[in-house]
């Protein structure tokens, strides 16, 4: 299957160009009306080589790279290889040392640089390229050297932050977000108000994006086929993020002795940015399909979390047990100023956090034959099953709030065991919505796609059966037939069923345990069973008896089709 451009109207160029006139007509009426005579530029030239934030646009052009050359986004735009960059294990260092930077597709690429464009120059802002530390100098050592600052050690820092988020995240993760969330984090300690403003600014940036790349959208109402919004955040990878960031920017902004923002406002900002960021959806899982949203607690965690760092933000050197020292106590602990008493519970609460993911990730794939019959495409596998024990989770089972990673699951799965990866790539609701999807697997230069089609009938009363085929260079090959489907209207003391045999469906009538079957005739053609007249129509398979006409199944229909080639 080709993919085919959709047809641009003449008239999309002409609102694409209204939109980005009547911004540059509204920075312009800003500029003229504010006059800034160069304050603005001076304001960063202070902080930045040439007034620029080198560092971020080096980290947002590594990771821009990364998805259009070495995930194949520069030729499949829309369809990059993913598989191979996640985090499978710590058994897989490659997928340790690229999900951070990998991306699963053009929104979710575009929203994390967004998010970085926005919040890393205020990091970069509080870093500085010229150091301000009392006593030293610019290029007086390497470490003060504006140039090893801008294009050296904070692309660096940022390289240790994204792998410290994926060596501590749950599970296969993927994505440049809790380095962003890290960013925003540095940025709230000093800065709280800005970054609010900056979050604004984003999704600003964001609706600008969407207006030029969809100038007129169009909608109908439609089934579809999703899982809810809140289970798509890795919400435990961005909280571990924002840890690292406000324990970075406390550090700094404590070894500096920079001047702090207020409690209230630091409160504010850390409350908003938390609540607009959704860090307050703390959700599970059941399965594959099912999963259980915690909102009380959520909110609970995020105005304690705003409240932890308003405190140590703001609070002073003295210990927090004066009395008990004056007494006599343990200065080793009991002296530690109170700012540090907040390091500590955030280092216990970011320890919290990043824990679980130390026992989860170090599993590997399961050594059990996969059911059905795989494709080999170079180390990997790929199959069809069904209420199989996910060969990935079940390695370490973890247990929180009466919940369970131990699960079954049913779908497309995909297996390298020199890799470590098992995994469900494609829900069996999710393929039975869509009907055809692709599954793309690879690695460093190569690509390959299994096509996985879902063929069925459903039979009067609501039973289904269906078969599930998987093609790969040119050669196709059934993975899953399920068992037969039987119709609930019985036609003069028979039975009537629907089954797979070999590629084909066929109908069936029982009688005194007995059943004969035939192929499903094509359309307008039929079959006679036992005494039933078997008519295939375009809406479906009509049963004849004695001129009583039933319809006792009719094709499966499928409403999300995928194509592969795009």
């Amino acid at each position: 299957m080709q993919f085919v451009p959709p047809v641009v109207p003449s008239w999309v160029p002409l609102q694409q160009l209204a939109v980005v006139a009547v911004v540059v007509a509204s920075l312009a009426a800003v500029w003229y009306v504010e006059r800034p005579d160069g304050r603005w530029g001076a304001l960063l030239r202070r902080r930045f080589v040439a007034g620029v934030p080198w560092g971020t646009l080096v980290v947002a052009s590594v990771v821009l790279g990364f998805y259009l050359f070495v995930q194949a986004g520069l030729n499949y735009w829309y369809s990059p290889v993913v598989v191979p960059f996640r985090a499978w294990s710590y058994f897989y260092p490659l997928g340790v040392l690229t999900s951070g930077f990998a991306h699963g597709g053009p929104n979710h690429l575009l929203g994390n640089l967004v998010g970085t464009l926005v919040f890393a120059p205020i990091a970069e802002y509080v870093w500085g390229h010229f150091t301000t530390r009392r006593g030293s100098a610019s290029f007086s050592s390497w470490r003060t050297n504006p140039y090893v600052r801008a294009f050296v050690l904070f692309p660096g820092a940022v390289f240790v932050v994204t792998v410290l988020t994926s060596v501590f995240a749950i599970g296969p993760v993927i994505g440049f977000s809790g380095v962003v969330f890290a960013f925003a984090g540095f940025a709230l300690v000093r800065y709280p108000v800005a970054t609010v403003v900056a979050l604004v600014a984003g999704r600003v940036l964001g609706l600008l994006r969407a207006a030029l790349q969809t100038p007129t959208l169009e909608a109908k109402a439609q089934p579809t086929f999703s899982t809810p919004w809140w289970a798509e955040i890795a919400i435990q990878g961005h909280a571990v993020g924002l840890f690292v960031g406000v324990l970075l920017g406390v550090w700094l902004l404590r070894r500096r002795g920079d001047e702090h923002p207020p409690a209230a406002r630091t409160w504010a900002g850390v409350l908003l940015f938390a609540v607009s960021q959704s860090l307050w959806a703390v959700y599970w899982f059941r399965g594959s399909e099912t999963f259980v949203l915690f909102r009380a607690m959520g909110v609970v965690l995020v105005f304690t979390l705003a409240t932890l760092v308003a405190l140590t933000v703001t609070a002073s050197d003295r210990p927090l047990f004066q009395r008990a020292v004056s007494d006599g106590g343990d200065p080793s602990l009991l002296a530690l100023p109170r700012w540090q008493w907040g390091v500590v519970v955030m280092v216990l609460a970011a320890s919290a956090l990043a824990g679980p993911a130390v026992p989860v990730n170090l599993f590997t794939a399961s050594d059990d034959p996969l059911p059905g019959d795989p494709v080999e495409v170079r180390d990997y596998q790929v199959t069809y099953a069904e209420d199989v024990t996910d060969g990935m989770v079940a390695a370490v089972n973890v247990s929180a709030f009466g919940e369970t990673t131990s699960v079954n699951t049913s779908g497309v799965i995909v297996r390298s065991p020199e890799r470590g990866i098992w995994t469900t790539a494609v829900t069996k609701g999710r393929l039975a919505f869509a009907g055809r999807t692709a599954v793309r697997v690879g690695g460093v230069g190569w690509r390959e796609t299994v096509v996985v089609e879902r063929r069925g009938w459903t039979v009067t009363g609501g039973n289904v059966t269906y078969l599930v085929n998987l093609t790969h260079d040119g050669e196709t090959r059934t993975a899953y037939r399920a068992p037969p489907a039987n119709a609930s209207p019985v036609i003069g003391g028979r039975n009537v069923s629907v089954a797979v045999e070999g590629h084909d469906f066929l109908v069936g009538v029982t009688r005194d345990n007995e059943t004969v079957r035939a192929p499903i005739p094509p359309v307008n053609e039929s079959v006679t069973l036992d005494g039933v007249q078997f008519r295939r129509t375009e809406e479906g398979l009509l049963a004849v008896y004695e001129g009583t006409r039933v319809q006792v199944a009719k094709p499966e229909t499928y409403r999300g089709q995928q194509n592969e080639d795009d």
